[in-house]
């Protein structure tokens, strides 16, 4: 059993498959506690909503003296949860004054700190909503309040800058967006596979007082 050389109590894994779901082999070795985090998040996710809207998101610092003294600091992806889970629980709350049946949601995440080669930190994340509640990402150069814009809110919220300072820090990669259900489990094997990316061992850095990887609670 391998282990990382700069956190020994983090298990190196290399293989095709982990626990039966198929795992982007060519950017391993992954650590394996974050794979464990990464099925049990989904598994959570699936166990309270039969349908789920997931999907992959970015979260860039601006170049430059834009970029706050607390940027580099893993607060600031706390920070962008606490603020899109705010927006989240404010749109379900005005969606139940309209319809008392309207769905509820709560926001389970992964994320993921990596770091380029010049040292400048960035977060890929996997957010799973409710797909009763929500079911699409909305238009990116849209002004109306869908999922991007509150994914952009959050972001300018976390660092301290405007909407419009913040603009194009929020990056959403291609085909990020997955439908799971509860009885599909070649869904669930899809998005696991896509989101196995995070659990990578590359570009993660250890011993500088922050985390490289995060999950929801529960």
């Amino acid at each position: 059993m391998a282990r990382h050389q700069d956190n020994s109590n983090l298990v190196l894994y290399s293989g095709e498959e982990y626990k039966g779901w198929r795992i982007q082999q060519d950017k391993g070795p992954f650590i394996q506690q974050y794979l464990d985090r990464l099925i049990k998040t989904i598994q959570c996710t699936l166990n309270e909503y039969s349908r789920v809207f997931a999907f992959r998101v970015d979260l860039r610092f601006p170049v430059g003296t834009q970029s706050p003294s607390c940027g580099y600091a893993n607060e600031v992806v706390g920070d962008f949860v606490a603020s899109f889970k705010a927006k989240i629980e404010h749109n379900r709350n005005k969606a139940r004054q309209l319809n008392k049946y309207s769905h509820n949601s709560k926001v389970r995440y992964v994320w993921a700190r990596e770091e380029g080669q010049a040292g400048k930190p960035h977060y890929h994340l996997v957010i799973l909503l409710n797909r009763d509640a929500f079911n699409a990402l909305g238009y990116y150069a849209s002004d109306r309040n869908n999922i991007f814009s509150r994914l952009q809110q959050a972001w300018a919220n976390a660092l301290g800058l405007t909407v419009e300072e913040a603009a194009g820090l929020v990056h959403i990669p291609v085909n990020a967006r997955y439908e799971l259900d509860r009885d599909k489990p070649e869904k669930q094997a899809d998005f696991f596979y896509r989101a196995s990316y995070l659990c990578k061992s590359a570009t993660k850095v250890f011993g500088n007082g922050n985390h490289g990887f995060g999950t929801s609670r529960a």
